[in-house]
């Protein structure tokens, strides 16, 4: 697996992704090894410390880290190109043998020419848009979703330079180092092709692993909330979801997350006890905000590839109220275990039904277990995933293939990288 980050030392839903599949691989028999970089999760989150003790589950995980951090982050971001760390990455893709190299989100641990690095069976998770989009996101001018492209002003708005390599046809030449491209959702499929990408695509959602049946808690003891998880970042939509809590009175909002609105949106909601941040979390306290929500709100307004708290409600028997919009729209509207809304009058009429209608909400409950279990459950999407991957190792699939894909090219690197394990 090749990834820009990696839990702990990650941001979003993509590298819980990334780690939710590895996990799963292990269980099932496989040896699996993540290469991620520690100079581009240094550098976004401005952290400077070590990072923390590999946790013991089998995945072997190496970290790249440089002594020039920030600028090594910065020539990737630039020339699409691993320019420090393309020695040590080559050189673990190439020595490891492996069968298998999946990458996932690559914009700063080598950009489109890393793709070319390596042999075996190449896949590539387009867990954002960043394959179409230099911001990854469609969320243009950081105020609306992208329906045409203005990508320079763009990226000037997310106060990122303009990246040169994507005026090159870089991406493109790579494409073909990639036998396989994997979208999470029919919805990111159709959008990238709406943008221009010309590969086909698998669709395979995300996963959770299972934990068992839901608790039935009783309700009516403590103060009901509504929980949202994510970053907390413009597009995800929480200002109107705020705003209606000022004169909702019927129960509280739980935001957990972190990101670079969390300070203007805390403002925003400022003398109101009902709204409450928390922070990021994770493991069995993030597990618990689940199980003990009235339901999960995920109110994005931009176009989400897939919604990876929406499958977490799911697998704890939580009903999810989802705006109208982009995956969402596959995961919940239709699903009978949650609602869709458009606006913040919609969104309070499907928590008052929540709230006063036990049976309802039972059922919803016992639909949305049902379902993670038949379509987002790592039983239910492993063996598709080990079906692509066993469709491109067949001998014929072996012979389709050029004998130069995969070859590494010569690339700047650096000796000054050190590799931490």
């Amino acid at each position: 697996m090749v990834t820009t980050f990696y839990p702990p030392r990650s941001f979003g839903g993509d590298a819980v992704a990334v780690q939710s599949l590895a996990r799963a691989l292990v269980r099932a028999g496989h040896e699996v090894t993540v290469i991620c970089d520690d100079d581009a999760y240094r550098t976004l989150s401005g952290r400077r410390d070590a990072a923390p003790p590999e946790v013991d589950d089998g995945v072997t995980v190496h970290r790249l880290r440089s002594v020039f951090g920030s600028l090594a982050v910065g020539l990737t971001q630039q020339s699409g190109r691993p320019v420090v760390h393309g020695r040590t990455l080559r050189k673990l893709l190439d020595e490891g043998r492996f069968d298998v190299i999946h990458f996932h989100n690559v914009s700063l641990v080598g950009g489109p020419a890393a793709l070319a690095y390596g042999r075996g069976v190449k896949l590539y998770t387009a867990h954002e848009h960043w394959l179409v989009c230099p911001t990854h996101v469609l969320w243009r001018h950081r105020i609306e979703p992208c329906t045409g492209r203005e990508c320079v002003r763009c990226q000037l708005h997310y106060g990122r330079p303009p990246q040169l390599w994507r005026r090159t046809g870089l991406l493109e030449r790579h494409l073909h180092d990639v036998d396989a491209f994997i979208a999470v959702s029919a919805f990111s499929r159709a959008k990238h092709h709406e943008f221009g990408f010309s590969r086909d695509m698998e669709v395979i959602p995300g996963f959770v692993r299972d934990p068992g049946p839901p608790v039935r808690r009783r309700h009516g003891e403590v103060r009901p909330y509504f929980l949202f998880v994510g970053r907390i970042e413009s597009l995800k939509g929480l200002d109107d979801v705020i705003d209606r809590f000022r004169t909702f009175e019927d129960a509280d909002l739980v935001i957990a997350g972190e990101g670079t609105d969390r300070v203007a949106l805390e403002q925003r909601a400022a003398g109101n006890p009902r709204v409450r941040f928390i922070g990021f979390q994770t493991g069995q306290a993030l597990a618990d905000l689940y199980s003990g929500s009235r339901a999960v709100i995920a109110s994005s307004r931009g176009f989400e590839t897939f919604g990876m708290s929406v499958i977490e409600a799911y697998s704890r028997g939580v009903p999810v109220l989802a705006r109208r919009l982009g995956s969402y729209v596959e995961l919940v509207e239709g699903s009978g275990a949650g609602m869709t809304f458009v606006d913040a009058d919609e969104l309070e009429r499907a928590m008052r039904v929540l709230l006063d209608d036990e049976d309802r909400h039972a059922r919803m409950g016992e639909r949305a277990y049902a379902l993670f279990r038949a379509s987002y459950s790592e039983e239910a999407v492993l063996p598709r995933y080990l079906a692509l991957v066993h469709r491109f190792r067949s001998p014929a699939a072996t012979r389709r293939r050029s004998p130069d894909r995969g070859r590494s090219p010569a690339c700047e690197s650096h000796p000054h990288v050190s590799l931490h394990r």
